[in-house]
């Protein structure tokens, strides 16, 4: 994987760049739909390529793992070829999901026991265990594993928590190295900054990401429950210290506003369930605020979902038509509200990459974000 630096905002900390992996170029910054098992929910492959323009997509290392399991992964040769999306793919290392089944895992120096919330049979992630799934995954870009700490975690239990995520890395970092990948193309290993809302565990942390000199780094334990000053702070302190010719990824954020923040304060690359979790609820991301398409003023409103959308849903179908599909609890309207959010995402940051190449990112972004925080 190689990462091309091609501009820096002159105002800002905003950055564009160009990541080269094995299966095509990824334009930066850049917004990972989030396919959990193989799939982004309620899309089509077509649509995920054609329509919404997603230059790589994200699958997770837990959901795959338990299913379809990794013979069926890799007899298929990875899952590039399993789910037909021969652009780039990142795997997280499942931690967040292991982390989050509090009251059925036990965890332990050399890893983490769990048992499956699908038939509660038992499994231990190991550092190593988990880099050889990330290679029969086959992702280009692989997360390293880690313990992600609730975000009011106090210092002490953050502290802690960030030594094993080191030690940990440590591991990662070994076996990554002692291994091949195993369908003929290079993969690459992100390790994760954490240290919760502690500055000083925060830089100790990236300190030691950025000494391990892999091809990009991951913040992560961030939105995780911590106030949203707090998240753009531990940004800005980690940014100070990862290297500027790796890109940094901030994991699971977010909002589209957090996502332009996170742009400004030096980010290249975001992933979150939300455009697809709140789509099939109803809400609905626009270039002029947020739309509640249950609410009885889309009744009678037959204009386009979105004038000038950045889909082809966007002008096929109108307000009252998705307000009817969700009352009728049609599946149609899930597909809808995924594909238009997921594409306004992805325009999101097209149009923030073209601002930072044209040094106008500060102004834009403020008036994006006034645009942005209106409830239509």
């Amino acid at each position: 994987m190689r990462f091309t630096l091609q501009h820096t905002d002159e105002k800002t900390n905003a950055r564009a760049g160009l990541i080269t992996t094995a299966h095509g170029q990824i334009e930066t910054p850049i917004f990972m739909p989030v396919g959990t098992q193989g799939s982004v929910k309620a899309v089509h492959l077509q649509e995920l390529k054609d329509d919404i323009k997603a230059q790589i997509i994200l699958g997770n290392t837990y959901h795959l793992y338990l299913r379809p399991g990794l013979e069926v992964l890799e007899r298929a040769g990875g899952l590039h070829k399993f789910n037909g999306f021969d652009r780039p793919m990142l795997t997280d290392s499942g931690g967040f999901q292991v982390f989050s089944l509090a009251n059925i895992r036990k965890m332990r120096e050399d890893g983490v026991e769990f048992r499956s919330h699908i038939d509660g049979s038992k499994h231990l992630f190991t550092p190593e265990r988990v880099i050889d799934i990330e290679r029969t995954i086959g992702a280009d870009i692989m997360m390293a594993f880690d313990e992600c700490p609730p975000g009011d975690s106090d210092y002490t239990y953050a502290k802690k928590s960030l030594e094993l995520t080191h030690r940990w890395l440590d591991r990662c970092v070994k076996r990554f190295h002692e291994t091949e990948p195993k369908y003929g193309y290079e993969q690459s290993l992100f390790p994760i900054v954490q240290g919760c809302v502690y500055p000083d565990l925060r830089r100790q942390s990236a300190e030691y990401i950025a000494s391990k000199e892999c091809d990009g780094n991951a913040i992560g334990g961030l939105a995780v429950g911590e106030p949203t000053e707090k998240m753009y702070e531990m940004i800005e302190v980690v940014n100070e210290i990862l290297p500027k010719d790796k890109p940094r990824y901030l994991m699971g954020v977010g909002t589209p506003i957090n996502i332009l923040e996170g742009i400004e304060r030096g980010v290249d690359m975001f992933d979150c369930v939300m455009p697809t979790r709140n789509g099939r609820n109803a809400m609905l991301f626009t270039k002029n605020g947020v739309m509640n398409m249950r609410n009885k003023k889309w009744e009678m409103d037959y204009s386009p979902i979105e004038e000038n959308g950045a889909s082809y849903v966007d002008t096929l179908y109108s307000k009252a038509y998705l307000r009817h599909l969700f009352h009728a609890q049609e599946l149609l309207a899930l597909q809808i509200a995924s594909i238009h959010n997921l594409a306004f995402y992805l325009w999101l940051v097209r149009e923030a990459r073209k601002q930072i190449l044209a040094n106008n990112y500060a102004a834009w972004k403020s008036n994006m974000v006034k645009r942005l925080s209106n409830r239509l």
